[in-house]
């Protein structure tokens, strides 16, 4: 007598499936030099050329604040009921 299990294996996500997982729930937050950050967020005028700041980018991919520390990154998470994750 065989005890047989199946298990179903989702497939890889499709880049459409994977830009919406975690859409509004998830975000993370990337360090990145002001030039960087001039460009993801155009808007803002006047930074320092070398200065370290942090993005907080939702799940999407769509920037959401721009933050002189990671701590303000993060507690802007919080204010908007985002969790955070790490990338590495």
């Amino acid at each position: 007598m065989t005890n047989e299990h199946h298990h179903h294996v989702p497939g890889p996500l499709t880049p459409d499936q994977f830009v919406h997982l975690g859409q509004g729930a998830i975000a993370y937050v990337r360090p990145m030099k002001s030039e960087e950050a001039q460009a993801l967020f155009p808007q803002i005028q006047g930074l320092q050329p070398g200065m370290q700041l942090f993005a907080l980018v939702g799940a999407d991919g769509e920037p959401i604040v721009l933050a002189d520390s990671k701590a303000a990154a993060v507690a802007n998470a919080w204010e908007h009921q985002l969790a955070t994750v790490s990338l590495h």
